[in-house]
């Protein structure tokens, strides 16, 4: 980004107001009627305005604008074209140029240095002097940005890291006091149009606590009444133990969304220590000690300011450049160690030298205070985050509430249609037309004075309205459900049935079932069946709209238990038959092999097979072992 240039005052909502004055005065001239007295028709209005300047952007010809029942139910007309808007909007489009200027001379370049402009609108081609690209959707590049974002956050989506470097607009300068008096500090943190995300490391030598103040280098350029930025104060800032300056680092970044912030502060203080001594705590390199500040993952730069006594470093990702030579790094233990060897080989007569003491760091993070110039206070905040926490509340209230009136209102309108539809059998006639009616009272009561009850008001309604309806939908349920149950039932008792008469006909497939164990199966289905004849009894005498004489449960509950108790004995495996092995020893195998072979043959022949040893052999085997 080489630049960037805008008016924060201007933008399409200029162009519709422009549109909009034009036919409110037409309006008020032709129809009598002043839109401007009603705020819902000067939105129409607007809406419309906004419309026709989009059509007029692609069509030079009159664009017609109609709006039907605009004011008192009448419909207004009227008509635009491109050239007419220009001239409306004369003073508007040269405002549009003092930006484009601002930007070429901000960045240095010509009209014909630019390649290509990626915009829509015909003045901003006849500044540069070619045609526009119009490839770029604002809504449609807004939403693949938004997209990417949530693909990026998503740990389900893998996406291509890249990074996004944008331009600050406003120069962000520093000021501080020094140990001077009357005097002050002041260093340009991050200049027009600098990179952004970015970070940089402030080097401040001081004896106590100090503050730093941001703000906005140029106040004329901002668009904004105040051109501070904040306060910030890095405490707990003490000397060393020799009465020298401390030395402090302070990070300041402005991050991706271009806001500016002082991020951290650290205080480095020396840690004198022989080679001996373990220093795996402390680091050893000053640069090493700079990562957990400094790490950040901008380009490096370093600068040095002079004044007041303060040096300004700009690190990252480890990497310096700087313009002050390199500090020279103490070198390791391990290096030492054969440069000793050399020296003893070389200067053996020479006494050795005495150990000079390493210079160790450690950082210190130190607290900041921020007080910033747009921020709440905290009081302020609180009340507006408790005041919140209040108007959320409030919405779930109102949301359970309207959740209960609807459930109220869907009851109503669904009971009474399956009334006069399939629950109408499963119901008298006086229990009926007393439902009804109580219907009807309950979806007149909710128009008028239940319209705007508490929540339990509608929770006790409901259940006053399921105390007659529930029992009408359990009976539509258990006639529905009752004779499938019922059907399934009497397929099991015949199922069972017929195995216990293949036992008692001694059929081979049950005949390894124990006879009590049978008898336990017969007994369970006698009376199993004894209930169901008992139960289809009783229920035939009821009518559809009397309470079940026998429940599905109930149905349920016998058809386990019967599972339960035959299933077990009618599922037994055949016992298991060991068929007689056939024995044949290994001498008689090797008698029958070798019946007609001598009896040097038999000792030949014994050794040539393969892992089998005879006890009965006296013939010795040569092996050769590894």
């Amino acid at each position: 980004v080489l630049g960037t240039a805008f008016d924060p005052f201007l933008g399409g909502r200029n162009f519709d107001g422009k549109l909009v004055d034009y036919f409110c005065a037409e309006i008020k001239a032709k129809y009598k009627l002043d839109p401007k007295a009603k705020v819902r028709a000067l939105l129409r209005l607007y809406q419309e305005c906004e419309k026709l300047k989009k059509l007029m952007s692609s069509n030079s010809t009159d664009i017609p604008l109609n709006i039907e029942c605009f004011m008192n139910d009448t419909d207004v007309s009227g008509k635009m074209n491109r050239s007419q808007f220009e001239e409306l909007c004369a003073d508007l489009l040269q405002r549009i140029e003092v930006p484009l200027l601002s930007l070429m001379e901000q960045t240095q370049l010509k009209v014909e240095d630019v390649t290509a402009v990626e915009i829509v609108g015909e003045r901003i081609a006849k500044f540069f002097g070619k045609d526009v690209s119009t490839t770029l959707n604002a809504d449609e590049a807004i939403a693949r940005g938004c997209a990417l974002q949530c693909a990026i956050l998503s740990p389900a989506f893998k996406v291509r890291e890249f990074s996004v470097t944008d331009a600050t607009p406003f120069p962000i300068s520093l000021l501080w006091n020094t140990e001077a008096e009357d005097t002050e500090g002041v260093h340009e943190v991050f200049s027009r149009n600098h990179a952004a995300p970015f970070s940089k490391v402030l080097t401040f030598y001081r004896k106590g606590p100090f503050e730093l103040e941001a703000f906005y280098s140029d106040p004329n350029g901002v668009p904004y009444p105040e051109s501070k930025i904040g306060r910030y104060v890095i405490q707990n800032v003490a000397a060393q133990k020799d009465g020298e300056k401390s030395k402090v680092k302070v990070k300041v970044r402005v991050n991706t969304h271009g806001i500016f912030s002082v991020s951290t502060a650290s205080m480095v203080e020396p840690v004198k220590s022989e080679e001996n001594e373990d220093v795996s705590v402390e680091t050893e390199v000053e640069s090493q000690d700079q990562r957990p500040i400094e790490n950040s993952s901008d380009k490096n730069i370093q600068q040095e300011n002079s004044e007041a006594g303060t040096q300004s470093q700009v690190q990252t990702d480890g990497q310096q450049t700087s313009q002050s030579p390199p500090s020279s790094e103490p070198p390791s233990e391990e290096n030492k160690i054969p440069d000793a060897k050399k020296t003893n080989e070389k200067k053996g007569d020479q006494p050795p030298e005495a150990k000079k003491p390493k210079i160790k760091v450690k950082n210190v993070e130190l607290p900041i205070e921020a007080n910033l110039v747009w921020q709440l206070g905290k009081d302020l905040l609180n009340m507006y985050i408790e005041t919140e926490g209040k108007m959320i509340m409030q919405d779930k209230l109102e949301k359970e509430r309207n959740d209960a009136k609807n459930a109220v209102e869907e009851y109503v309108y669904e009971f009474r249609d399956k009334l006069s539809g399939p629950y109408e059998k499963f119901v008298c006639e006086k229990d009926l037309q007393g439902f009804s009616a109580l219907l009807t009272e309950t979806e007149g009561w909710l128009y008028e004075e239940g319209e705007d009850e508490a929540k339990q008001v509608y929770v006790d309604k409901l259940e006053d309205l399921k105390k007659l309806g529930t029992p009408i939908e359990m009976r539509y349920q258990e006639a529905a459900e009752r004779p499938r149950l019922l059907e399934e039932l009497g397929h099991r008792l015949q199922y069972y049935a017929t195995i216990a008469g293949e036992f008692r006909n001694q059929d081979e497939k049950y005949i390894h079932i124990d006879e009590m164990e049978m008898m336990k199966v017969e007994k369970c289905v006698s009376e199993v069946v004894e209930w169901m004849n008992n139960a289809v009894s009783a229920q035939a005498k009821k009518s559809l709209d009397q309470d079940p004489a026998v429940h599905s449960s109930e149905i349920k509950a016998k058809l386990q238990e019967l599972n339960n108790v035959c299933e077990p004995v009618v599922t037994q495996p055949k016992p298991k038959v060991d068929s007689p092995k056939e024995e044949n020893p290994l001498n008689e195998q090797n008698d029958y092999k070798t019946e007609d072979m001598g009896e040097d043959d038999k000792n030949s022949e014994m050794p040539q097979q393969n892992g089998e040893c005879h006890p009965s052999d006296q013939s010795t085997v040569t092996m050769d072992l590894d």
